[in-house]
């Protein structure tokens, strides 16, 4: 397994709808692992292949702390079926130092295919539907940023633009 870098805001392949996953073969179950260990590091609870730079169809999730880990690991996730409400505070890797309160669908019903090639489904509640839903907003170009107000969302692409313009202005480099 390997790090793989995290690709953060405002990088186009964030806004870019994925590509289906056609079968889940040994490249597939090796981009899930390396996923696994890249979300493990960053810390964090799920992470979509996008946010690694990769167009495809590939989450994995955690919700698990320390020996109680139980790692889910899908291809061309859907919700089926989803109800109830729950308001919950989210922060994303790619989005540093952003976190927002987004409206969710308290429950989830998931299906997609597994790191054995699979068909599962997983039955979600909570948190783990929270979850589910984030990084499947992810495989379809939706970012946390894209939740929020106008005024909110400005803010913030120029607190990062400022940061990219400091880190050219450290690198040497004159302009973007």
């Amino acid at each position: 397994m390997s790090l793989l870098e995290i690709v953060t805001f405002p990088d186009p392949v964030l806004s870019k709808k994925a590509e289906k996953v056609g079968d889940v073969d040994g490249e597939v179950k090796k981009l899930m692992d390396d996923m696994l260990e890249t979300m493990y590091k960053a810390p964090g609870v799920g992470l979509a292949a996008p946010q690694v730079g990769i167009d495809k169809r590939v989450i994995v999730i955690d919700i698990g702390l320390g020996s109680d880990r139980s790692p889910i690991f899908l291809a061309n996730p859907e919700i089926l079926e989803s109800e109830g409400e729950i308001i919950f505070e989210e922060g994303c890797l790619s989005l540093p130092e952003f976190r927002t309160e987004v409206n969710r669908k308290s429950s989830a019903l998931v299906r997609g295919i597994n790191e054995k090639g699979q068909e599962v489904t997983h039955d979600a509640e909570g948190f783990l539907a929270v979850v589910f839903q984030h990084e499947i907003d992810h495989l379809n170009g939706i970012l946390l940023v894209d939740k929020v107000s106008r005024l909110k969302r400005d803010v913030y692409k120029r607190k990062v633009k400022k940061g990219l313009k400091l880190e050219a202005k450290h690198d040497g480099r004159s302009e973007l």
